[in-house]
């Protein structure tokens, strides 16, 4: 199935392939001027990215070109931790509300990096328990991004555990589902939210994915 965002932003498809064939290409070129021309590939598909969003090309250079190797999806993991029917959720610095969680970190697993994340973000500990769905984030998420991103929830109890002070948020709360905060919705939504409370009441749930 053709993400939706693409069919709307057709360009932003056009721009991550290039990017994409670019990255390729200088990985494995040996010829000199075929990597000039992957260097100019590269440069177009940024210049692109500037055109449509009116970021300067510089910042769309260390964005979106500041990769090597075979270009491949990121990780991020969030949290789904429930008390009395109500889901956590942190407190960002802007304001707005998420569920804990993060980018997959070097040496850490898909299990290990939404532990660590819930500790750095809420203070508790918490045990992975089950895989609720893996998501591409531009099916569902939005802004759309110029680059991949597999979203992995997770439900997770709490082991013990309280707030600590951090540098990403300054506390959290429970929320049931009719009683959202306003939500950080480039990292979670609640449609994602909602995904996440039947997981939680299906002990047969089975996992979703794109």
């Amino acid at each position: 199935m053709i993400n939706e965002v693409f069919l709307r932003e057709p360009w932003l498809k056009w721009a991550i392939e290039l990017q994409s064939i670019a990255q390729c290409g200088l990985t494995y070129a040996k010829d000199v001027y075929d990597i000039e021309r992957y260097e100019q590939l590269r440069d177009i598909a940024a210049e692109m990215m500037s055109y449509k969003t009116d970021i300067p090309v510089d910042k769309v250079k260390t964005l979106f070109c500041n990769e090597e190797g075979y270009q491949t999806p990121k990780l991020d993991t969030r949290a789904a931790i429930f008390r009395e029917n109500k889901i956590l959720l942190v407190h960002e610095k802007n304001g707005t509300w998420s569920m804990p969680g993060g980018w997959v970190d070097v040496l850490e697993t898909i299990e290990s990096n939404t532990v660590k994340e819930v500790r750095e973000e809420s203070g508790l500990n918490v045990k992975a328990e089950r895989v609720i769905a893996i998501q591409d984030r531009n099916r569902h998420n939005a802004p759309p991004y110029a680059y991949g991103i597999c979203k992995v929830f997770l439900l997770c109890s709490v082991i013990d555990g309280s707030f600590t002070e951090n540098t990403e948020t300054t506390g959290f709360d429970y929320f049931a589902l009719d009683h959202l905060p306003l939500l950080a919705e480039e990292k979670c939504n609640e449609e994602q939210i909602r995904m996440c409370f039947q997981a939680y009441q299906d002990e047969n749930w089975k996992v979703l994915f794109d």
